[in-house]
């Protein structure tokens, strides 16, 4: 086909898309539009109208082993979208991710263009601000009533605002401002809505920092000052005053007009963080997560891509927002669990912000009291610098640790309760220890890592468990909403009056205890004591969360009962017991990391006790005391433990000493999945340093109605473990009915 003298010699550029796609397409330019790569914009795509970005180069051509198509067959670009363009770094950042996790780069264009809104020209609103400030001095018939007056006060600071916003400030009807717009001292306009952020303040003093936090706090300066790429493991013990040592960074990240990013595994429970931030800085942060509304999640984004939005603290979502200039990362508790995402493209923040600081050229400092194995063995093997913080800030001790071995204290059944209502789970140690608190006018934390009421409801007559319909899953009895949950693929039925398999009546029994059942169970015991739950199920949300933890700070909790959240970084001062109830919880089964998450988890939850003047107790009711986790913890030896775990990945080739994917095949026909596992196996890759291990039905066999069998392919460190993917699934097309998931670098074995 020969081009046309008017499609002749036009500028082509690559649109890359964001959904599932394998590449970019041509477009062609239209002559009264200037395209730089990054920018947004609208074109044709199967017959609708569709937003992508320029991409800088061809690689990533949807069919790259086709011919160019001639401009004459070319669509054109249609519009640019008003949005700023998205920087060299994010691009790159965006092709890195898409790589590593072998996924399509238009889903993970997907996550950086998460707010489609915030790409068209924000909506216009009528503002009112002060018009003539000298006739209001002047005039003497305006009749300025208190209600005027107060209107005045609230506009001279000259910001204009929405009319319900100004009424509102004002304490007044609308009608007295519409009064003072006729009078001609308040003036309405047309503008662009936007959200105001407050102006943080870098020069605003901190706290005074011991002499280690000041070392640490002026090597991470440093870091920033360089204007180049590092990472620094910030260790330091529960309660050493880990985030006023960043603090100081994020400050001269500030100060060189550059942005900052902080990530938090719970960012919906952060009031604390923000408090300090506030107090630090003098104004809230950006923040983002997914609890945020539409209307804040628009201007935020936009904010943060026009440099509007300073500092954001995020979940693991805010590290694809359209960064400009991109001076800092943090990564708070970096071990957390919470920063892989398990749908979708799963991802682990934490390794995708260090890849991000070395796009962006900044430094990265990851904090935890419990550093993830990954991040001590890159220090170990110097890629990461390694800053220690081994005492709690101003003077407060680390508290006791003390084992309950179960098998000698057990819990008494409560005398008069019959059945399984009369079961205890607190020994008489913890109860001993629960009173003597109490008496003295402190707060306990009863930490329980299970949800809900109980974990199995079971029919005493025929030995029916009520399980998922759809998963291979018990379904967990939450009494405080009456009803059956499953934890995996949120099916909800009410709690059966009759077992559904055999109809006697009243046989149901709940096995094992929950949060609920635990409070439940506090509540006989000590009636009096003013009790609160922290769990996800009970904390709807970042205000429920932040009303919690001002009741605990206030000291109108005596005992709080939670799950894993609880253990999230809060600083209680005057929580001075914390008692585990069930310390071996996770500590057994196929999950190759669950003896360093339980160790991580007991020894943040066990961090919460004694953090100001009084010292702390922490009981841990154990069924094996003799386990390395348990010894480690009532020792406080968490070199031992590090080193005899480490030791048994290195024997066995498991992360961090070696690279580990896995491959999830499902399909709502279990013959259909059993016979492409099949095909898959048959054509596994092998060789020295590679082992496939499968396929073999996952864990969860069944999830949302979908059979599923895994893969779990195996290498040596220093093999190209992506390119052994790509080689072995080259070529194949699969039933439109299977799903196949690869989840590089796995941290759920599910």
């Amino acid at each position: 086909m020969i081009d046309s003298p008017e499609t002749a010699d036009r500028r082509r550029v690559p649109v890359l898309f964001p959904l599932p796609l394998d590449g970019s397409y041509d477009y062609l330019v239209p002559e009264d539009l200037e395209l730089a790569p990054g920018a947004v914009v609208t074109a044709p795509l199967g017959g609708r109208e569709a937003c992508g970005v320029v991409w800088d180069h061809d690689g990533l051509t949807a069919n790259p082993e086709a011919p160019p198509l001639p401009d004459g067959r070319l669509k054109e670009v249609r519009a640019r979208l008003p949005a700023p363009p998205l920087s060299e770094a994010a691009l790159r950042f965006i092709e890195w991710v898409a790589a590593y996790y072998i996924v399509p780069t238009g889903r993970v264009l997907r996550m950086a263009l998460s707010m489609r809104e915030a790409l068209r020209p924000p909506p216009r609103v009528k503002l009112y601000r002060l018009a003539d400030a000298a006739r209001v001095e002047g005039s003497e018939d305006l009749r300025l009533t208190p209600a005027r007056r107060r209107v005045l006060e609230v506009s001279a600071d000259g910001l204009g605002r929405t009319l319900s916003e100004l009424a509102r400030l004002a304490g007044v009807s609308s009608s007295v401002v519409k009064g003072l717009e006729r009078a001609g001292i308040v003036e309405a306009l047309e503008a662009e809505q936007r959200m105001r952020f407050g102006a943080v303040d870098w020069s605003r003093d901190g706290p005074p920092l011991s002499a280690t936090q000041a070392a640490a706090a002026e090597a991470l300066r440093g870091a920033v000052a360089s204007d180049g790429e590092s990472v620094t493991l910030l260790d330091g013990v529960t309660g050493s005053g880990k985030t006023e040592v960043y603090f100081e960074a994020v400050a001269e990240c500030l100060s060189r007009d550059k942005q900052a990013l902080v990530l938090l595994p719970e960012i919906a429970l952060s009031a604390q963080w923000l408090d300090r931030f506030t107090a630090r800085f003098g104004a809230h942060p950006g923040v983002w997560h997914s609890d945020l509304g539409q209307k804040e999640r628009r201007e935020t984004w936009r904010a943060v891509a026009e440099q509007r939005v300073q500092v954001v603290v995020g979940a693991r979502s805010a590290l694809f927002l359209p960064y400009q200039a991109l001076g800092l990362i943090v990564v708070d508790e970096e071990h957390d669990q919470s920063y892989k995402q398990e749908d979708g493209v799963p991802y682990n923040a934490r390794d995708m912000a260090v890849v991000r600081g070395r796009l962006e050229k900044a430094p990265v400092i990851l904090a935890s009291a419990t550093p993830s194995l990954e991040s001590l063995a890159n220090v170990e093997r110097g890629r990461y610098r390694h800053l220690l913080l081994e005492e709690r800030h101003g003077g407060a001790v680390l508290p006791q640790v003390e084992l309950v071995d179960l098998r000698r204290d057990r819990p008494l059944r409560h005398p008069g309760v019959p059945g399984s209502a009369g079961q205890s789970w607190l020994s008489t140690t913890l109860r001993g220890a629960l009173s003597a608190t109490l008496a003295e006018g402190e707060q306990a934390l009863l930490f329980l890592n299970r949800r809900g009421y109980a974990p199995l409801t079971l029919c005493r007559a025929c030995g029916h468990r009520i399980q998922c319909p759809h998963c291979t899953a018990w379904l967990v009895e939450h009494r405080l909403a009456g009803r059956l949950q499953c934890h995996h693929c949120g099916f909800g039925q009410a709690l059966p009056a009759k077992c559904p398999a055999c109809a006697a009546p009243d046989t149901l029994a709940a096995c094992g205890p929950g949060v609920e059942r635990l409070a439940d169970e506090v509540k006989r015991l000590y009636p009096d004591a003013r009790q609160a739950l922290m769990a996800s199920d009970t904390m709807h949300g970042p205000a429920a969360a932040a009303e919690l933890i001002a009741a605990v700070e206030a000291r109108e909790v005596d005992i709080l009962i939670g799950t894993q959240i609880a253990a999230k970084g809060y600083h209680f001062p005057y929580l001075t017991l914390v008692g585990v109830i069930d310390g071996d919880l996770g500590l057994y089964g196929g999950d190759l990391r669950a003896a360093e998450r339980t160790f991580q988890l007991l020894q943040q939850v066990a961090g919460r006790a004694g953090r100001a003047e009084c010292p702390g107790r922490v009981l841990i009711q154990t069924t094996d005391p003799d386990h390395p986790v348990m010894q480690a913890l009532a020792d406080g030896d968490r070199e031992r433990f590090i080193a005899a775990e480490s030791g048994g990945r290195k024997r066995a080739g498991l992360p961090p000493y070696g690279r580990l994917a896995a491959l999830i095949l499902s399909a709502p026909d279990q013959r259909v999945v059993d016979a492409v596992a099949g095909e898959l196996a048959r054509a596994a890759p092998g060789g020295d340093g590679v082992e496939v291990l499968g396929p073999a039905p996952a864990p969860l066999a069944i999830l949302r109605g979908r059979h599923r069998r895994r893969f779990l392919l195996r290498t040596s460190r220093g093999q190209p473990i992506q390119a052994h993917i790509r080689k072995w699934l080259a070529g194949r097309r699969f039933p439109a009915q299977l799903r196949l998931q690869i989840d590089v670098d796995p941290q759920s074995f599910l």
